[in-house]
Parts: structure tokens; C-alpha cells; sequence
């Protein structure tokens, strides 16, 4: 820490915060880098890692296509540890650039980092003809790194957390869809009974669940003139239904747009983060902010 200056204070959804901004040298640099999305050459890093990740994606799923693997598996098993190679310098970047390491691995992205490179190493310790269903098994496992991607886009930030804010909203919605489906295909289960195929309650309900939802279950379908009754009620009331939830996210995702973003700009002279797009002066010491394009010369 430099003489005289007061320690860096960053916003609760900071990173700084959490698992610890390096105060100087290689390490700092490398944070702000990584980190620090509002630099030029912070953005050229999601950027590069967004390609990758997509390009990544790409092997996984034309290795999955067995006329493809068998012409081209060479190929695609080499770019599949380039790829694993790269996402392996990046996670251990992270890891080494930030002052709590452990925090970071046990947090969600640090965890998805770490699933995104574990089914190579796991299958290359695996050998042999009797585990080659298992190996598949964690190729799968790959597909992880496309939740990478929410680590480098602004929006699925913004969706995130207006999913947890509106978690209390759709989870109630969501006991009163329940008490609905289990309520009507218990009725069901009585004014049908099991001579139409509604042979117990699960099944009655699943039923209902699909019947709520428009999905429609074509194995078992209401022969008695109330049980169409029934379930035109419930087809007529999915319809109101499936608009609930989509309207409780919308409502806070305009609410999360009219709220000021805060960036990751650091003040140069108290090292203090998370100032909104919009300030001129750091919150903290009053010191002018640089704009945002310079804040990659540091």
C-alpha cells in the first residue's frame, strides 16, 4: 500500500471486494486486466475469452456428431486441449491475481472455471476400454463453459439479479400453480378414475401439469363430459398463467435499467472502485476519475 493513502473501498458486487484487488505490481495489473471490464485491454480480454468459449462450444458439440468425429477426430481432440490448456492459464490468472484465492474457487464462476477444464484431465486419467462410457459421461460435462459467458456480459448480470429479486414473487406464484395442479387433477383422478387411464393422484397430476402448461398429454386424455369440462377450464387458465412470471421479470428488469450501473474505473489516488458511468469525481476522495477509455493506461 502506498504512504498516505487510505485502503480501496469497492461496491458489494465489486470483485475488489470480495476476493481481494492486489495494491501494486505484476499482480494488480493482471487483476485489472482480468477484472476490470472498463479498460481497453480489459475488454480485449472478455472479448478474446467470449471467441474461445464459443469456438469451444463448437468442438464439443461437432465432436458429439459421429461423421464428424470420425473424420475429423484428430483434429477436434487437439483443439480440445488447446482450448483446455487455455482455460486452465486463465483459472490459475485468477486465481494467482487476486489476494483470496480459495474464495474465489469455491465461488460460482470460480467453480464453473473449474468444471469447464476438469473432463479432459479426468479423462486422460481414465484410460482403458471399460470406462470409455464414463469418459463420455464427462465430456459432457464441457458444456459448462458456456456459463462462462455470464461472467463477460453485462446482461446476464442484470438478469440475475433481477431472477433474485424476484425470487419470493415466483416462488409464491409458483406454490399457488402447484396447489392448483394438485387440487384439479385430484379431481380428476375422481371424476375419471382409473378406467381412462387416470390410474393414482401423481399420475392425475402430472397430467394436470401438463394440461396447465398447453403441453397436452396424449396418452391419457378425459372421456366423461366434466372431465373436458375440466380440463378446457385448465387449458383456458394456463393461458393467464404462463404470463405471470414473465411479467414479474420483466417489471424488474426495467427496474435493475433504471438503476445507475457502477463500473470497476479505479480512482488512481485512493484505489477506490465501483464509480457509476456517469462520475466525473471518485465518491471517496473527490479526486478527478479518468474517463473510462484511459483507465487502461495504468
Amino acid at each position: 500500500m502506498h504512504a498516505g493513502r487510505p485502503a480501496a473501498k469497492s461496491t458489494p458486487a465489486d470483485p475488489g471486494m470480495k476476493f481481494g484487488k492486489p495494491d501494486a505490481g505484476f499482480r494488480a495489473r493482471l487483476y485489472t486486466i482480468i477484472f476490470e471490464a472498463e479498460t481497453r485491454a480489459g475488454r480485449l480480454f472478455d472479448l478474446s475469452l467470449i471467441v474461445a468459449i464459443l469456438l469451444s462450444i463448437t468442438v464439443v458439440v461437432l465432436d458429439s456428431v459421429q461423421a464428424v468425429s470420425a473424420n475429423y477426430g484428430d483434429v477436434l481432440g487437439m483443439l480440445e486441449w488447446f482450448f483446455t490448456l487455455l482455460f486452465t492459464l486463465e483459472y490459475l490468472a485468477r486465481l494467482y491475481c487476486v489476494r483470496r484465492p480459495l474464495r474465489y474457487a469455491t465461488s460460482f464462476f470460480g467453480v464453473i472455471d473449474f468444471l469447464s477444464v476438469l473432463p479432459t484431465y479426468l479423462a486422460l486419467m481414465m484410460p482403458g476400454a471399460h470406462v470409455l462410457l464414463d469418459v463420455r459421461i464427462l465430456r459432457l460435462l464441457r458444456i459448462f463453459r458456456i456459463l462462462k459467458l455470464t461472467s463477460y456480459v453485462e446482461e446476464y448480470g442484470m438478469l440475475n439479479r433481477a431472477l433474485i429479486a424476484s425470487r419470493r414473487k415466483i416462488l409464491i406464484f409458483l406454490s399457488v400453480v402447484m396447489m392448483v395442479v394438485l387440487l384439479l387433477g385430484t379431481v380428476m383422478y375422481v371424476v375419471e378414475g382409473p378406467g381412462n387411464g387416470y390410474t393414482s393422484i401423481p399420475t392425475s397430476v402430472y397430467w394436470a401439469i401438463t394440461a396447465i402448461t398447453t403441453v397436452g398429454f396424449g396418452d391419457i386424455v378425459p372421456k366423461t363430459d366434466i372431465g373436458r369440462a375440466i380440463s378446457s377450464l385448465m387449458m383456458l387458465l394456463g393461458w393467464g398463467i404462463l404470463a405471470v412470471p414473465t411479467g414479474i421479470i420483466s417489471s424488474e428488469l426495467t427496474a435493475q435499467h433504471g438503476r445507475l450501473r457502477a463500473t470497476t474505473r479505479t480512482c488512481h489516488e485512493c484505489l477506490s472502485e465501483g464509480h457509476e458511468y456517469s462520475a466525473k469525481f471518485c465518491k471517496d476522495c473527490g479526486a478527478p476519475l479518468p474517463p473510462l477509455e484511459s483507465t487502461a493506461a495504468r
